[in-house]
């Protein structure tokens, strides 16, 4: 409130520092040079440590700046030699040997050893970390037993370094699709020294060490993140353009414009393409659609009731019509399924869900105790605010589960990281869920609802399920282990039912071919974006 009083300048000695303030927040506000590539990536990243990450979008950008042994094939997303320049596997399948590249540094200057990779490994195992994805290393020799307590000597993981550059890394058993596993994030090297002296917050370190094509030039949160080719990569020489900005948010609209107006170069995303259009875009020649491994989902709490009842979830699952929703909702071509396993991954034919049968439903839903619904408490349906996607089939759900069954869902959309606590925390009743393959084959689905994986995120826990998965990891005759993972399969989507799947998706994302070259669709929807390059000058 202004008084109109008068008052004595600010001393000199204390408006200095003010000065100085205000010039670096100035600084820190002043429009940033042009990048030579803009890419869309969805939602602002949770967190870009490739050992704790959970998120596509995140894992984009981790991908960008650490490397692991192997990496994705940009034209395919089979793995490829990356930090290792080769390798040996016993003769028995169990044990690899892997060396490294001797030319191989950190963004510093500093060698990357051996040494680095059983350390960063030795992280991502230990129960401290939190790593959701730890349980892909129980392939590892005594990666589940460190991982869930039962062993407390992270030294005992089966992976030792022989050499400056020689890692030998043991397996439980032979485990065809390894070099494709680590492609994935979390067998990603990390620099110790920064991750020791600044904890959890090592990602926002100055000068942060990266093992991968690209170092961390800037983050404005909500913003952008800027990358710059990291000249002490090993490929260096190969990564086509020197700086990509990477932009966040949670506007399809506001995404689409970008791309439309020449703002952005690659809407990568597909969840940054408005739904309404996906028909009309679906047409130009810069819109690309393309099979790709995922599922999308509907969690049920089984640690709740009354969601701790089968006979509940599978009344729930037997009213929804997969088809309605992707014909009127998604509108993408995806393949409406009740199969957690995408058809066709690495020739594995999935079990069948439970189908459409509201008749059955309300039967189940009478035998559990609730007839018409009666007595059924009032439940919540969380998910992700950012796609229209979500709330059109939340509110389809909430109507067809009123309509059918009589019971009465509230929607509670949530901010990404705020969803992402929750379903960690198994704080909801029923949640949207969806899972992408890490790699080609059944297990990168079926790994997600064993007991001990931090991805289960449903309280779902089956002794036979654990088994089934375990013996068929442990069997080499193919058709013998597609036969074991189908019958696990079937206790998931037909028998127990801790999830509800929709369908498959489709992948999509926009950019101009003649303008952008080295993007191509493939089944992990996997776009290392250090073989993208601009072929001219952006649009404006």
């Amino acid at each position: 409130m202004s008084t109109g009083a008068f008052s004595l300048p600010t001393p000199l000695p204390l408006l200095l520092p003010l000065l100085a303030l205000a010039a670096a927040l100035l600084a820190g506000c002043r429009p940033l040079p042009p990048a030579d590539l803009v890419i869309h990536n969805g939602s602002e990243p949770e967190t870009i440590d490739p050992q704790v990450l959970t998120g596509q979008a995140d894992g984009r950008i981790a991908s960008a700046l650490f490397e692991g042994l192997t990496r994705f094939n940009p034209t395919n997303a089979t793995a490829m030699p990356g930090l290792a320049r080769s390798w040996e596997l016993s003769d028995d399948g169990r044990t690899y040997t892997f060396h490294l590249r001797p030319e191989a540094r950190w963004s510093d200057g500093e060698p990357i050893t051996a040494g680095d990779f059983v350390w960063s490994w030795r992280r991502a195992v230990d129960p401290l970390t939190a790593a959701d994805y730890a349980s892909q290393f129980f392939y590892v020799r005594n990666g589940e037993a460190i991982n869930t307590g039962t062993e407390r000597d992270v030294t005992r993981l089966g992976v030792e370094a022989t050499g400056p550059h020689t890692l030998r890394v043991e397996l439980n058993e032979p485990t065809p699709f390894f070099l494709d596993l680590l492609a994935s994030r979390i067998f990603a090297v990390i620099p110790r020294r920064t991750v020791e002296q600044y904890g959890d917050q090592w990602v926002r370190a100055p000068g942060m060490p990266c093992s991968g094509p690209y170092v961390l030039e800037r983050w404005r949160v909500n913003d952008r993140i800027r990358i710059r080719r990291n000249p002490r990569y090993w490929d260096a020489a190969n990564v086509r353009t020197e700086v990509i900005d990477i932009l966040s948010g949670d506007s399809p609209n506001t995404a689409l414009n970008l791309y439309l107006t020449g703002e952005i170069d690659w809407l990568v995303d597909k969840t940054m393409i408005p739904v309404d259009l996906g028909d009309a875009l679906g047409g130009r020649p810069d819109f690309h659609r393309f099979d790709y491994l995922g599922t999308y989902f509907i969690r049920f709490n089984c640690t709740r009731k009354p969601f701790d009842d089968v006979r509940v979830r599978k009344a729930i699952s037997l009213v929804v019509d997969r088809r309605r929703i992707v014909d009127r909702i998604t509108r993408m071509g995806e393949t409406p399924s009740g199969s957690l396993v995408p058809d066709g991954t690495a020739g594995y034919r999935p079990a069948e869900g439970l189908g459409y049968d509201p008749d059955e439903a309300r039967r189940l839903l009478a035998e559990a105790g609730f007839p018409e619904g009666r007595g059924f408490p009032v439940f919540e349906y969380k998910f992700n605010v950012g796609t229209r996607t979500h709330e059109q089939i939340a509110v389809e759900l909430q109507a067809v589960l009123r309509e059918e069954l009589g019971l009465r869902m509230e929607i509670r959309p949530l901010e990404w990281k705020t969803y992402l606590v929750e379903m960690s925390k198994l704080n909801y009743d029923v949640m949207r869920g969806s899972w992408v393959g890490d790699y080609n084959d059944p297990n990168t689905f079926l790994d997600l609802f064993i007991s001990k994986s931090g991805n289960n995120r449903t309280g779902w826990v089956n002794p036979e399920y654990d088994r089934l998965l375990a013996e068929a990891n442990a069997t080499p005759d193919r058709d013998r282990r597609f036969d074991l993972l189908r019958q696990a399969e079937t206790l998931v989507v037909r028998e127990e039912v801790p999830i509800l799947c929709l369908y498959t998706y489709v992948g999509f994302y926009a950019v101009d071919t003649n303008r952008i070259g080295g993007v191509f669709p493939n089944l992990l929807d996997e776009h290392p974006v250090s073989a993208v390059y601009r072929k001219e000058a952006r649009r404006r």
